[in-house]
């Protein structure tokens, strides 16, 4: 595994499909759905070449357990536009305040799914 890959969430492929599904004005249900589809995207690559997460250690109980895998949220797709030159940051903000709104409004969680269904991660058994 080359080094980095285990913190990496973008991945040369990924910012390929940003470049080439992105367009201006997309509706926000389309921003869920490329979002979704850039998270599968990143699953499978993590798989495929097998990288695992680092192992981190709880400061409460001393467990030790890799951590969570890395996820593509809305706003982090948002922020790679620009991170990666797809859109000018002048209009990053922008798209930043409109999901925000959009968010507020409809419920939804950072990944586009309605907050009340979304299952907690477990942690440590003291937690």
């Amino acid at each position: 595994m080359p080094a980095g890959d285990a913190q990496r969430v973008w991945f040369p492929a990924m910012v390929l499909k940003l470049r080439l599904e992105w367009r201006e004005n997309m509706p926000h249900s389309a921003l869920i759905e490329l979002c979704e589809e850039l998270d599968a995207m990143l699953h499978r690559i993590r798989s495929e070449r097998k990288i695992l997460t680092p192992i981190m250690r709880c400061r409460s109980c001393g467990a030790e357990r890799r951590m969570a895998e890395p996820r593509v949220s809305v706003r982090a797709m948002i922020l790679a536009l620009g991170r990666f030159q797809i859109v000018p940051q002048t209009q990053i903000k922008k798209l930043e305040r409109e999901w925000a709104k959009y968010r507020k409004q409809e419920g939804l969680d950072r990944y586009g799914k309605n907050e009340s269904g979304v299952p907690t991660e477990a942690g440590c058994q003291h937690h």
